[in-house]
């Protein structure tokens, strides 16, 4: 016998903020683990600001320095966070970018103008795929999934959030006030416009209204911010992603597009357009 329950969560993904080898133009990747800037540090400090009256009950972040200095910035200033344990993860790594790490921007374009590929989707020599990417997306939100399950669904078999109405895009804690299962995802700039797309195209996630998939899908400035809405089933014990095809309802919701975060401005969730202030790679 499979039952079905269901709950909703909330998903909050931040790119890491700037480093020096985002400030020359240089890609980072996975084997250059570099710390934040200090306009980095300004701008992790100004998403710490704008998530403060957010209620996270985890946070998830990639193993690398620059997201856990971003990571360590946002929590230190939401005081919902305080004795909360972030979840470093190796699956929210950036893409890998082979050869090309190290070297400029401008040079990885070229090489992928000269394979008649375009620059998000081309694999340097030794580089990570998209579908590489993607089933590292795929492992994570499976195993978030399960984590958040185990700990959120109580005997009765539902979760301990409500049911409420989406919210459309405003402010970062529109919708959210005193939802308990509310998660912060801090990752990298290619590794999020994968995952976008994952929950996009694969999970049928719609838009907000005025952003088109070809904003969405751009890379993230840094400190950029996305909101999710997940909806999750119970099927034989595990937790679930619903809707996975066209017909299907929808299992996520993208309630803003990309909110970029700057020190000493009024930050709010863009509608159609993906500025590029510093991009993460």
């Amino acid at each position: 016998l499979i039952t079905f329950d269901m709950y909703i969560k909330k998903l909050f993904m931040s790119c890491s903020g700037e480093t020096q080898y985002n400030k020359l133009g240089l890609l980072q990747g996975q084997a250059i683990d570099s710390p934040l800037s200090e306009t980095g540090l300004q701008q992790a400090k100004a998403a710490g600001h704008y998530l403060k009256d957010v209620k996270f009950s985890h946070v998830f972040v990639s193993d690398m320095l620059r997201a856990q200095e971003t990571a360590d910035t946002i929590m230190k200033h939401n005081s919902s966070c305080l004795g909360l344990q972030k979840a470093s993860d190796p699956l929210l790594k950036e893409k890998s970018f082979g050869i090309a790490e190290g070297k400029r921007m401008l040079d990885l374009k070229e090489m992928a103008k000269a394979a008649g590929q375009s620059f998000l989707n081309f694999t340097p020599p030794e580089g990570e795929t998209q579908e590489q990417v993607k089933e590292r997306v795929k492992e994570f939100m499976e195993k978030m999934l399960q984590q958040i399950g185990e700990e959120h669904w109580d005997d009765n078999g539902e979760d301990e959030t409500s049911r409420e109405t989406i919210p459309v895009e405003g402010n970062a804690d529109d919708g959210v006030r005193g939802v308990l299962v509310h998660a912060l995802v801090v990752t990298h700039g290619a590794y999020m416009v994968v995952a976008v797309k994952y929950f996009v195209e694969e999970l049928h996630c719609p838009l907000p209204q005025g952003l088109d998939r070809a904003r969405m899908f751009s890379l993230s400035p840094n400190t950029g911010l996305c909101r999710f809405i997940l909806t999750i089933t119970k099927e034989d014990g595990r937790q679930a992603l619903t809707g996975r095809g066209p017909s299907s309802p929808s299992t996520c919701y993208c309630t803003s597009g990309v909110t970029n975060v700057r020190p000493g401005v009024q930050n709010q969730p863009a509608k159609g357009s993906n500025p590029a202030h510093g991009m993460n790679l």
